[in-house]
């Protein structure tokens, strides 16, 4: 199963995938699940794979390895739990896990900038006030 991204084929704006059935394979206890969805260059009404992508579609298919966030061999076995299901992110695990946010330095970013918004009020109430007009505050 080799994932492919959105917009590759003309006229398919959703990702595609292309399975490989290989009548006389050697091993027939795993399959390989290629992600590479994230792999392509984005041209303005199609995107395309360039030279390096199909490099490593092909270098990963032909010595069945694993690599994380992009190959994952799966048995049978593995298949099998879950319920037959090949659905490639179920095997490849691409998820980037975000910066944990300091809640206390936002916070604390926050109270200053609280802390400018008055002055700057005070500060156009002052010329309002000189210019005598009502402040919209």
């Amino acid at each position: 199963m080799i994932g492919l991204p959105a917009n590759i084929f003309y006229g398919t704006s959703i990702p595609t995938c292309i399975l490989v059935f290989k009548k006389c394979r050697q091993k027939d206890d795993a399959i390989l699940f290629v992600d590479a969805s994230q792999h392509f260059e984005k041209a303005k009404n199609q995107n395309y794979l360039r030279q390096e992508d199909v490099a490593k579609i092909i270098s990963t298919y032909a010595e069945r390895k694993e690599e994380e966030k992009y190959a994952h061999v799966a048995t049978l076995e593995e298949v099998k739990e879950n319920d037959y299901n090949l659905n490639i992110p179920r095997y490849v695990d691409t998820f980037e896990e975000e910066e944990a946010v300091d809640l206390e330095a936002v916070s604390e970013k926050l109270k200053k900038l609280q802390v400018n918004m008055k002055s700057t009020d005070d500060t156009l109430s002052g010329f309002c006030d000189q210019l005598g007009i009502k402040a919209p505050f």
